[in-house]
């Protein structure tokens, strides 16, 4: 009885002493650990033709060292009116700041000059058109073309771009807000919402667990909602409702499969938003509100992978957290194993393998432009240089098979709650590596040595590529389709004789991705005449399409113009812009498109179309 015992003191002294040699994160100026915010209160007022979110910040404070004196806030862009703080009776009485030169990475320290140590202090400010995490839509650019459309995108440290707060995932707080907007439009926060809600007096809204300041997120907009489960409704403009809410039907299962793994949802609701099509990534797992893109929609439910990801964020990011973002694969890899886990008790073990294949084999072709030294899932260098962390994309698939690994090994009876007592022990709470580390130490490596010697586990976290020893899925209908392709590149067989009429999402995924580089124009124009692919609702396939064509000369311009024109999200825009960049006959159409496109992109999609122009 006294070894699990002395093991778990070990395994929480370990955890400790991480915590306490976690270094200052590089990206924020915050000084938490000499003061923490424990909640926020927003009261801001949306002023569509400035721009702008203008009304206060209140925080409500911890004081861990009783002789600091001064407040240190992250900020970006942000006009400071004033600052004040409550007084022991309740008064507001202003105090002085100052705001440091701005950094072009990490914006501006605005630092509170304090008598005391006061409860709560108040910034009024407002934000600047060019805010980072904000993207204000013109009415034209919405599905209506009646109304203004604005939405967030905080991740990952620009929601001091529209909040003064300690701008970093090692600090977690409740908040509030008071969102006043122009009459027709409705708002919605990373909170808790009510459908019911008219916006009478101010939009009104709460989070009662906390969160750290990346999952601040709201929205303004025409936008109509739909019930889709007991506890799950679904946002979008009145035009896109009634299709995300079939896309969205399935969402109460996932949440209880992902339930009967990794214990009950911590949320209260699981609500989702699908936002105007310039939203730049896939999803964001706000919690109690997903923000969504409307690329999702293919009208039979087949890219669900997608929702089954950001809800897994309600486990793996949202309840575990990265202490900074060096420590992303924590967030992401962890979120991507458990994604296949739920398609497998919702689909069935071969879509799931599929999706999984997929996913494996796209992170072994990314390796190529990859530096080696940002390959590994962690970086040995001290917690001061974010040039050094891993390629964001790869700690997603990288992660998740080493978690798969670790799986395979111990088999999923020791595994998985394994798994669930990392995510109940370290509730609400934000972690590093190395206490992941302790953690996997004291219940899983010390008690089934078998599972991974040391020299493999280092090989995972610290070196270049994926290793050796993982174990790569074989999908049987992947297979066929395999067999297919070889015989249809090499003219063996026949366009119209190949079984692709009944292949599903993934399949056309994983065959368009093969030919991509490989197939001619001439058998481009043949798949495309046969199963019509150019026209594709399947945004992941018309998307793969469109960048074979490109590579093969295959023209799609029609097509691809209305894409560029209506898609913002970068794991679409970016590549297909680098393809038509790099040849000489597409170049000078690229640019022609991306001038009209630009506006119509958010800022980070902007910023790295702009990057690759500059190349």
């Amino acid at each position: 009885m006294r070894k699990p015992s002395l093991r778990l003191a070990i395994s929480a002294a370990l955890a400790l002493l991480a915590t306490a040699a976690h270094a200052q994160d590089p990206l924020s100026y915050a000084r938490y650990n000499e003061v923490r915010t424990t909640d926020l209160y927003l009261d801001l007022k949306a002023d569509f033709s400035r721009k702008t979110l203008a009304g206060y910040a209140e925080l409500t404070l911890n004081w861990l060292d009783k002789n600091v004196r001064t407040l240190v806030l992250d900020t970006r862009q942000l006009k400071i009116a004033r600052v004040q703080v409550q007084n022991d009776d309740g008064r507001w009485v202003p105090v002085s700041y100052l705001l440091d030169r701005p950094d072009p990475k990490k914006g501006q320290a605005l630092r509170i000059s304090l008598r005391s140590q006061p409860k709560k202090v108040r910034v009024y400010y407002n934000t600047a058109p060019t805010a980072g995490a904000l993207q204000w839509l013109t009415p034209m650019q919405t599905l209506s073309g009646k109304r203004p459309f604005m939405f967030s995108q905080s991740q990952a440290i620009e929601a001091r771009s529209w909040a003064p707060v300690q701008d970093t995932p090692a600090v977690r707080f409740t908040y509030g807000a008071r969102i006043e907007a122009p009459a027709g439009m409705r708002v919605v926060m990373s909170a808790e919402n009510d459908p019911q809600a008219t916006g009478a007096g101010g939009w009104k809204f709460r989070m009662p667990q906390p969160v750290p300041s990346y999952l601040l997120a709201i929205a303004i907009g025409e936008i109509d909602v739909r019930t889709v489960g007991p506890r799950s409704a679904v946002y979008a403009e009145p035009g896109r409702i009634e299709a995300a809410a079939f896309e969205l039907a399935d969402t109460e299962k996932m949440i209880a499969a992902a339930e009967s793994l990794y214990g009950p949802y911590r949320w209260g609701r699981y609500d989702m938003i699908v936002l105007p099509p310039s939203f730049p990534i896939g999803g964001m797992e706000n919690p109690r509100m997903t923000f969504l893109t409307p690329t999702m929609i293919a009208g039979d439910r087949s890219l669900n992978d997608l929702i089954a990801h950001e809800l897994a964020h309600s486990w793996s990011g949202n309840l575990v957290t990265n202490a900074s973002w060096k420590h992303w694969w924590l967030n992401e890899g962890f979120t991507t194993y458990v994604t296949t886990r739920i398609i497998e008790i919702l689909y069935g073990l071969e879509v799931a393998d599929m999706n999984l294949q997929v996913e494996q084999e796209e992170a072994l072709a990314s390796l190529k432009d990859i530096p080696a030294a940002k390959q590994a899932l962690l970086t040995r260098d001290p917690d001061v240089n974010p040039e050094t962390y891993t390629d964001e994309g790869l700690a997603y698939p990288k992660g998740a098979w080493f978690l798969r690994t670790l799986e395979q090994r111990a088999g999923r009876e020791v595994f998985d709650p394994f798994l669930r007592g990392w995510f109940d022990q370290h509730a609400f709470q934000s972690a590093t590596t190395e206490q992941f580390l302790a953690y996997l130490r004291a219940n899983l490596l010390d008690k089934h040595p078998n599972v991974m010697s040391q020299a493999e586990l280092d090989e995972w976290l610290y070196g270049a590529g994926i290793p050796a020893t993982a174990q790569r899925v074989v999908s049987q209908r992947f297979k066929a389709v395999d067999a297919q392709r070889d015989a249809w590149l090499k003219g063996e067989q026949a366009t119209a004789d190949l079984t692709a009429r009944s292949w599903s999402a993934p399949e056309w995924m994983h065959f368009l991705n093969d030919i991509d580089n490989k197939a001619s124009a001439q058998q481009l124009r043949e798949l495309d005449q046969t199963f019509a692919l150019k026209t594709s609702k399947n945004n992941e396939i018309a998307y793969r399409f469109y960048l074979a064509s490109v590579h093969a000369g295959y023209d799609v311009r029609e097509q691809l113009d209305a894409f560029l024109m209506s898609v913002g999200r970068q794991k679409f825009v970016v590549p297909l812009y680098t393809a038509l960049l790099k040849n000489p006959r597409d170049a000078a159409w690229a640019k022609s498109v991306f001038a009209k496109a630009r506006p119509r992109y958010h800022p980070e999609t902007q910023k790295s179309v702009d990057r690759l122009l500059k190349k």
